[in-house]
């Protein structure tokens, strides 16, 4: 296997927790290879006719642990590598997370802003029916990704079940709640997000009800981490999407602020501040920053800028490995996003939990089982940092490859 530039930068993060652990070259060998990569080749009638090859991959990087789990992204810039790096990432999440899934991710090269309702369900459909035999509640459970929602998950799992002969709600997480999806769901990776704030706050000794916060990012996990860590007293001041920001010293209006991206689809114009820039907002003299947006937006540019004492990343890899090193030698807490972000894929094993059961929990029982798990894997990762002297980043790869390696050792060598 050719390993690409995204694959690299995975391997360069596990190397340095592997070397800590003084992992055996065998396990090495194995938890850095992918076990299964899919790439197949799906036809699709478009409206006006014509026939479109579309290319789709699904990853299955790690099991040991359990089925694999990961989303599906459709988007142009889809590769085999940033799968297979992302698949890995899924792999180490979990692990962290403590739920027994191992790792996978799934991707067709696409524009879905260019496709129709129509012929996104007929690609979906297809490149399901490409992948049925390597996918099932007990192999590998999707999930939604880049430009992929829960009606996406709602045909997957209908194709699936046509082809098993019965209704099968487990072969996905992320469906609308008619389906079998979990309540709390939506607000679970924001959820995560506060609860790693909230921690960090404590072991650092400072009172998050009276902290500053600013948040880069606006989506679904920007906006709900913002509300939440709101909800406990801090003030949020600072606020950036793609399109502008806004700070107010005093603290934002959220609910009039939620209000204004309702109608304006950006926070840019919103007139309970002062505009701001990505980097004016990275540079603000705050308690918490919380990059929920796209991946490598700290970067050794503006990372010397940053005067955070806590950074919680909401995001997928917002933070490029120079500036992650910069930070954590000045002292910042750096909180890494296969820990901080993990309550969305926590709160799809709670999903698939409740599907196999067919019994449902209330929203304040599927919090409160977040709670318990994100406290655990924060205080598994913090009391491991402190062991080996090291950051939180390392010290997440430290748990997750130790648990994987573990089992893989107990399981031994089928041959």
């Amino acid at each position: 296997m050719t390993n690409g530039p995204i694959f690299g930068a995975m391997l360069q993060e596990f190397d340095g927790a592997a070397r800590i652990l003084n992992l055996e070259p065998g396990i090495w060998k194995i938890l850095t290879h992918p076990k299964r990569q899919i790439t197949v080749s799906c036809p699709v009638q478009m409206d006006n006719g014509e026939i479109e090859v579309f290319t789709g991959y699904r990853v299955q990087y790690n099991i040991t642990l359990g089925p694999a789990k990961g989303g599906i992204r459709y988007h142009p810039g889809v590769t085999l590598d940033e799968v297979t790096a992302l698949a890995a990432w899924m792999t180490w999440k979990c692990a962290v997370a403590h739920i027994p899934f191992g790792g996978g991710k799934g991707g067709i090269i696409c524009d879905p802003t260019r496709m129709s309702r129509r012929e996104l369900e007929a690609l979906t459909r297809r490149y399901v029916a490409e992948i049925i035999d390597a996918i099932g509640p007990e192999k590998d459970v999707p999930a939604p990704d880049v430009n992929t929602n829960d009606q996406v998950m709602a045909w997957i799992m209908d194709t699936y079940s046509m082809h098993v002969g019965h209704t099968s709600t487990a072969v996905v997480t992320g469906k609308p709640l008619e389906l079998g999806g979990s309540l709390g769901r939506r607000e679970a990776t924001g959820r995560g997000v506060m609860i790693s704030a909230r921690e960090s706050a404590k072991h650092l000794g400072f009172d998050i009800s009276n902290a500053t916060v600013a948040v880069q990012g606006f989506g679904n996990v920007g906006s709900i981490s913002a509300q939440l860590i709101g909800e406990l007293g801090a003030r949020i001041v600072a606020i950036t999407d793609w399109k502008g920001g806004v700070y107010n010293e005093k603290g934002l209006d959220l609910a009039m602020l939620n209000d204004h991206v309702r109608q304006q689809k950006t926070v840019a114009g919103f007139s309970g501040g002062t505009s701001v820039t990505n980097d004016e907002l990275f540079a603000l003299d705050v308690d918490i920053l919380v990059p929920a947006a796209l991946e490598n937006q700290i970067t050794m540019a503006n990372a010397p800028s940053i005067k955070a004492k806590v950074v919680v990343e909401g995001a997928n890899g917002p933070t490029s490995p120079d500036a992650h090193r910069h930070l954590h030698d000045r002292g910042v807490f750096v909180v890494p996003d296969i820990l901080a972000n993990s309550g969305g894929v926590t709160t799809s094993y709670f999903e698939w939990v409740q599907d196999r059961q067919g019994y449902f929990w209330t929203e304040k029982e599927v919090n409160d089982k977040l709670e318990a798990k994100m406290c655990e894997a924060f205080n598994a990762v913090l009391q491991t940092a402190l062991k080996y002297r090291v950051d939180l980043r390392t010290a997440a790869y430290i748990v997750a490859i130790s648990r994987v390696a573990t089992v893989t050792r107990m399981r031994g060598m089928y041959a």
